[in-house]
């Protein structure tokens, strides 16, 4: 058989966003084997060998990849994975990062001890294992906090409260979403630039060779946690981007991270302080990796599944070209998909449209990053151009529902 003489790839997670990551894996000559715990994923399609196995499952997962003899191991965009990635490839000395800093990274209390330890700002906070004891906490915090689970991702189970008396019901819905049962409240910190800092960094050799630093734009009608676009170049004083660079560089040579990407969010404060809010070990969501390969002419994918299997990459990362943008399609009510219609105003600016519904499916109330119905991608001659859209741009987007009774509207 050809498929035992071709070096094979573990791939955790066969997800929509994930089934890019196998597609490239093959593209590149890969045997593909995938893990995930769903019955209905799509990547299951495209693997060449499917196990239906949680991909938190660790021993399940080390049984499968030695099992497959696999040379590679790669949890695209997935940070409930990514520590099970780290601790498989390390127990077959596989390419990995230390398993060790992916589990600060992967969990919000350890991470906020760890920058404690080495210096870095991180806000007050303390974790709990029940709500009872986060509300008997409340007179210790200064308020704004930000309430969620240690072990979550894409801003699921977290709220902002700027009252004491909003805290017990705050902790109880991240307690819903963690897996570990447990929840961190911390500090809001107050940013002093228009928009949060947020995107990719890719690592080569323990350097930052990809800075995919951007704007994060969110929507104030439903969850404002939840990132609701991205847009380039970054909106920060150069000195505040430079602050933000020699942080992050040296939170990778701390962490001892030797290559692949890093999802990370800041801000910075009226001091000119940065604080690493999130960072996670792992492509982003929302297709920034395709965002990021539009700006840089770069495949970040293709860098990371190579990465993973230990083998060399192409290395031209361009300069960066100016003003494009995501926008996460999304909707502030429940209801059944109509369809999605955009103004003549936004259409010149549209590069690629990418639907995640048809009509009939369930739609919910944009409360996480799973809920979004699709992702636009935009580009623009100029700043001016690219915010005054962006700063407009749920009025030249019609979501449209159907009525509970199966019309139309």
């Amino acid at each position: 058989m050809h498929g035992q003489t071709m070096k094979k790839i573990l791939l955790l997670g066969g997800s929509a966003q994930q089934v890019v990551a196998i597609k490239t894996a093959k593209q590149l000559g890969f045997y593909t084997v995938l893990c995930d715990y769903l019955t209905d994923n799509p990547g299951q399609y495209e693997a060449d060998r499917f196990y239906l196995v949680s991909t938190t499952d660790r021993e399940a997962v080390l049984e499968v990849a030695e099992k497959e003899e696999v040379s590679g191991v790669l949890a695209y965009a997935s940070d409930p994975a990514a520590p099970t990635a780290a601790y498989v490839a390390e127990k077959m000395g596989l390419p990995t990062n230390p398993l060790s800093s992916v589990e600060i990274l992967c969990n919000k209390d350890r991470f906020r001890a760890f920058l404690r330890e080495h210096g870095f700002n991180a806000p007050y906070a303390e974790g709990f294992s029940d709500p009872d004891a986060a509300q008997a906490a409340g007179d210790s915090f200064r308020y704004p906090v930000i309430v969620k689970p240690v072990d979550s991702s894409g801003s699921k189970g977290a709220s902002v409260i700027r009252d004491k008396g909003d805290l017990r019901k705050a902790a109880e819905e991240a307690f819903t979403w963690s897996r570990s049962h447990r929840i961190v409240v911390e500090e809001f910190i107050e940013k002093a630039h228009p928009y949060l800092i947020g995107g990719d960094l890719f690592i080569k050799d323990g350097e930052v060779v990809l800075w995919g630093l951007m704007n994060c734009h969110r929507d104030q009608r439903v969850n404002p946690l939840v990132p609701v676009g991205k847009s380039y170049p970054l909106m920060l004083s150069p000195e505040d981007e430079k602050n933000t660079r020699e942080t992050l560089s040296r939170l990778v040579r701390e962490l001892h991270i030797s290559g692949g990407a890093m999802n990370v969010e800041l801000v910075v404060d009226a001091d000119h302080r940065v604080w690493p809010i999130d960072i996670g070990p792992r492509n982003g969501g929302n297709m920034i990796p395709d965002l990021l390969g539009m700006i840089f002419g770069v495949d970040v994918v293709r860098m990371s599944v190579c990465t993973a299997m230990g083998e060399m990459y192409p290395d031209q990362i361009g300069e960066g070209i100016p003003y494009y943008a995501t926008h996460n399609l999304h909707s502030a009510r429940n209801g059944r998909y109509r369809d999605i219609v955009f103004s003549e105003k936004l259409k010149p600016y549209l590069l690629r449209t990418c639907l995640y519904k048809k009509e009939g499916d369930p739609v919910e109330y944009f409360n996480h990053a799973a809920q979004a119905l699709g992702i636009i991608f935009m580009k623009f001659e100029n700043e001016q151009e690219m915010m005054e859209i962006l700063g407009e741009i749920e009025d030249n987007i019609d979501v449209r529902l159907l009525e509970d009774d199966g019309s139309r509207e």
